[in-house]
């Protein structure tokens, strides 16, 4: 069989599994990408051209069999339907999203090596995923790299590039790390930055920025004799 026949009856999304079944095995390979999904439900509240996936496998023509997805942790696509056909996607199906491939990747490094290094980086070279992001927090030495690596795809080659938060034009933002604080737990995870290196924050802390600002104002008009509460 050619190859050619490998592609003629392509299957459609409601065929295709949503992932490949295998279980990741730390928690951050799910929390970090949802993390990024939740954030830019807010910096792109008004925006209906882009679609984030955590954990979904993304169907292709670029390798061996279209049946069989690739899974990253995370990744963005730009230029598609936020929700297809105003439904939440099963899948990632290039050949049912005008053949988009994902502009950013991510992929969050465990103690189980997934061929972050390797494998998938061809998979993506060939899926022409402009920019391809390994956080590896907790394994970098044994994997002889960097905690924090961003790849791009230049000439057909991934290039590591330098510089962190490190923006990414293509995709109109930047990616870095930062520390969050949950209750008593302060964590290490990734956020979307601004083109000036602001993080972008969470709802809840704009909330205690303005509850902070609210509060100076107050004690400001107190010190100049006026009740904050009567203006």
């Amino acid at each position: 069989m050619v190859k050619s026949d490998v592609y003629r009856n392509l299957p459609t999304g409601d065929e295709l599994p949503d992932s490949d079944g295998a279980p990741v095995d730390n928690e951050d390979q799910n929390y970090i990408p949802n993390v990024l999904l939740f954030l830019l439900k807010f910096i792109w509240a008004d925006r209906n051209d882009w679609s984030f996936g955590a954990d979904m496998g993304i169907y292709h023509t670029t390798g061996v069999n279209p049946r069989v997805p690739v899974v990253p942790d995370g990744f963005l696509s730009l230029g598609v339907e936020r929700r297809k056909g105003g439904k939440s996607r099963r899948s990632y199906v290039t050949w049912e999203e005008n053949n988009v491939s994902p502009s950013f990747i991510l992929e969050v490094v465990s103690w189980t090596p997934g061929g972050e290094y390797d494998d998938k980086v061809e998979i993506y070279r060939k899926l022409g995923v402009l920019y391809y992001v390994i956080y590896n927090p907790e394994f970098w030495k044994r994997d002889q790299h960097q905690p924090f690596e961003v790849y791009k795809l230049v000439n057909g080659v991934y290039q590591l590039q330098i510089g962190e938060p490190f923006w990414m034009p293509e995709v109109g933002l930047g990616i870095g790390r930062s520390h969050l604080t949950s209750g008593t737990i302060q964590e290490e995870i990734l956020c979307w930055y601004d083109q000036k290196g602001d993080r972008y924050l969470t709802p809840e802390e704009k909330a205690k920025q303005l509850q902070e600002r609210t509060k100076r104002l107050a004690d400001r008009l107190r010190e100049l004799g006026q009740d904050p509460d009567r203006i």
